[in-house]
């Protein structure tokens, strides 16, 4: 079964990648779940939800500051650089989780950031939105309105953008092969998008060194990190 899929996916063209923290925790950010997942005593998880930051925006964006100086200085690792790669050889179009622009940052030209940006800001009142600024002179920051700017980015509980998810069904539906890379996909809705796939018989490709609640319903498993197998995954469209 594993050659003939390996046959099928040289002659593919569609291909919607899912990428999720694992990929990015290569390049040194820390993920949410596990040993990494705690800052100053607090539960990252916790953290990033709009009750923590009515509760306490300065605390907030102190974190929020901090996450940004590591992202700045990460680098796209060899997961990144080899899904820009195959844009070479295939229509290829990321789904990301992930909020710290490492697929852009590495060459991928068709990025859809699910949960938003670090690098963007809103306010959280009126319908302003702007690229962040490096350093602000208060923290919490406020908008001209005068109420409190947040990163632009979605928190647990709250919905994603209708226009941001509407696509991501479309390019999910679209697709001729979905690849799941470094993301276990518990977080909701994001964790439908499998099943967009699998409603346009595409292939379903899970990358991860551990087991996840999505292993069941992959065609292919691939117990390793993003780092180690997409540019052994690339390769094969390089030969074919």
């Amino acid at each position: 079964m594993f050659e003939s899929i390996i046959e099928q996916i040289k002659d593919i063209q569609k291909i919607v990648f899912v990428t999720g923290a694992g990929i990015s925790q290569e390049s040194g950010i820390p993920t949410f779940r596990g040993k990494d997942g705690l800052w100053r005593n607090y539960n990252a998880m916790e953290l990033a939800t709009i009750d923590a930051f009515y509760k306490n925006p300065k605390l907030v964006w102190e974190w929020y500051n901090e996450r940004r100086k590591n992202i700045f200085v990460a680098q796209p690792n060899l997961g990144h650089k080899a899904i820009a790669e195959l844009e070479k050889y295939a229509e290829v179009v990321i789904l990301t989780q992930n909020i710290d622009g490492l697929h852009q940052k590495a060459g991928s030209t068709k990025v859809l950031e699910l949960h938003g940006s670090i690098v963007k800001i809103k306010c959280s009142v009126c319908d302003f939105k702007d690229e962040m600024i490096t350093e602000f002179s208060e923290i919490p920051p406020l908008c001209k309105c005068g109420n409190i700017l947040r990163p632009d980015v979605v928190w647990f509980g709250e919905s994603l953008p209708q226009d941001v998810w509407q696509k991501a069904i479309i390019f999910s539906s679209q697709c001729d092969l979905m690849i799941i890379a470094g993301t276990s996909l518990v977080v909701s809705p994001a964790n439908t998008l499998p099943i967009y796939a699998k409603q346009n018989n595409a292939i379903l490709i899970e990358i991860n060194p551990e087991k996840t609640e999505m292993s069941s319903e992959m065609d292919l498993i691939i117990r390793n990190t993003s780092a180690s197998a997409l540019p052994k995954f690339v390769s094969m469209f390089k030969e074919n």
